[in-house]
């Protein structure tokens, strides 16, 4: 039973490319709170924060980059070939991360938490979970699986595979295995099963209410919007981007779309996510004969609502230039225009400078001044 009352705590682990992170974003569309605890590890090393000093104490300042981060890679390639170093590593970012994950699911006001771990087998927090879930992958899906998302060799992937403990341990703990065979019709059917099992027992509610302001409504995309999701951005993008609706269920695995509904035809929509507590606004798209003004206002106010549902500490958004244009929308909002580098937070910085691109315009604006890891 899990050690936090009221709560029904969910561990979420998997080997390497068997989509775990998607099943997690699953069951944040759902209505859980979800935790990536591979991801408050990075925060937990950043300059300033709890484990940084201890990290450096450890291997030396040749591990840090020209900015004085250290330079995960250079970490990764350390830990990963000595057994020892990583015993050291995880003795010391270990507990700063269960703290983490403390403040976290106190603080989360959904019923159901999920907290995603590759190594939460050997780690305490197993012992903290209500039910175990496995995402699991035939490996020949793991391996197409890295090379086209991370730009691995064949070779390469096999041997990230392969350094991990078997995935029929995992299997073998778990209460629910998720097989994620790479058709994410099915992995949402598997997914929305297995959560038919958790769900009566909450009162968690949707993170987009439906209130209209005027005959404006917006309300949270589902799987089944997806075609018109894709004819919306294939058009409104002028055919830069063109999607189908096997593009926009993969692209649900990663984050939500709010939809704009005017007069009850869709004229608007966000694509968003919040990552590792912050929140990142990279699909924009309104109907240029519509009220862009109002809209872009409506959305954005959503966007914030449901990020303070998941504890986001900062909103960014990225907008083409026509939508940067709207100087009393930001004003009115609170949000400036900022280089990613001048974000000042680590985590911020790394979300900022991985979405933008050259066509974009960042829009920042801090929602909570309480953060986690915060530096000390």
């Amino acid at each position: 039973m899990s050690k936090w009352p009221g709560k029904y705590i969910i561990g979420l682990t998997g080997n390497i490319a068997t989509g775990k992170s998607v099943v997690r974003r699953m069951l944040e569309h759902l209505g859980a709170y979800t935790i990536d605890a591979d991801a408050l590890s990075h925060r937990a090393i950043a300059k300033g924060a709890p484990g940084y000093q201890p990290v450096i104490d450890l291997f030396g300042k040749w591990l840090l980059g020209k900015d004085g981060e250290i330079d995960r890679a250079k970490l990764a390639s350390l830990v990963f070939r000595d057994g020892q170093a990583l015993a050291q590593l995880e003795d010391a970012i270990h507990p700063l991360v269960a703290q983490a994950v403390e403040h976290l699911v106190n603080r989360a006001t959904q019923r159901v938490v999920v907290i995603e771990a590759i190594k939460l087998m050997e780690s305490s927090l197993k012992t903290s979970c209500d039910s175990i879930w496995t995402a699991y992958a035939p490996e020949e899906v793991q391996i197409e699986r890295l090379i086209r998302k991370r730009s691995m060799s064949r070779e390469q992937a096999l041997e990230r595979i392969h350094a991990q403990s078997p995935q029929s341990e995992k299997v073998a703990a778990a209460n629910v295995v998720i097989r994620n065979t790479g058709s994410y019709d099915e992995l949402w059917r598997q997914v929305t099963q297995a959560w038919k099992q958790v769900s009566p027992i909450t009162d968690t509610l949707p993170l987009i209410r439906k209130e209209p302001v005027g005959d404006i409504l917006v309300q949270r995309g589902r799987p089944r919007d997806s075609q018109s999701i894709a004819e919306l951005i294939t058009r409104l993008s002028h055919g830069k981007r063109k999607m189908n609706s096997e593009d926009v269920m993969e692209a649900f695995g990663e984050r939500a779309y709010l939809l704009v509904l005017a007069g009850g035809k869709l004229v608007g929509l966000a694509g968003w996510q919040v990552e590792n507590l912050v929140s990142r606004t990279t699909d924009l798209y309104i109907e240029s004969g519509a009220n862009v003004a109002a809209i872009l206002e409506s959305l954005i106010h959503e966007v914030e609502r449901a990020s303070h549902d998941l504890q986001s500490e900062a909103s960014l958004v990225f907008v083409s230039a026509d939508l940067a244009a709207q100087d009393n929308v930001w004003k009115k909002l609170a949000y400036e225009k900022r280089a990613p580098q001048s974000l000042g937070v680590q985590a911020w910085q790394d979300a900022a400078i991985e979405s933008m691109t050259a066509e974009s315009a960042l829009f920042f604006k801090q929602l909570r001044q309480d953060r986690v890891l915060r530096p000390i």
